[in-house]
């Protein structure tokens, strides 16, 4: 298991525009991506819906993790996403 912790940094937060790219980027890799914040955790495959559903503010702290047979580079590339987007 391959995991990171990221602060938010855009000022909305985790709202639609990022969290198509996320869960659009999570769809890329065979690996089961999870993303926890605030004690609840949701697999990034479940979508939009369910990221937004977590109502991740500017400032928050989240953990993904990531397990399976190409889970270093889905690790890799979900950062990249992150930093690119929030």
């Amino acid at each position: 298991m391959q995991q990171f912790t990221y602060t938010i940094k855009d000022r909305d937060g985790v709202h639609a525009r990022p969290a198509g790219a996320i869960i659009k980027a999570a769809h890329a890799y065979k690996s089961n991506i999870f993303i926890e914040s605030n004690g609840k955790k949701i697999a990034l495959k479940q979508g939009i819906f369910a990221l937004m559903g977590l109502g991740i503010r500017c400032g928050a702290e989240v953990t993904v993790s990531c397990e399976g047979e190409d889970e270093n580079e889905a690790a890799q590339g979900m950062q990249k996403c992150f930093n690119e987007y929030l």
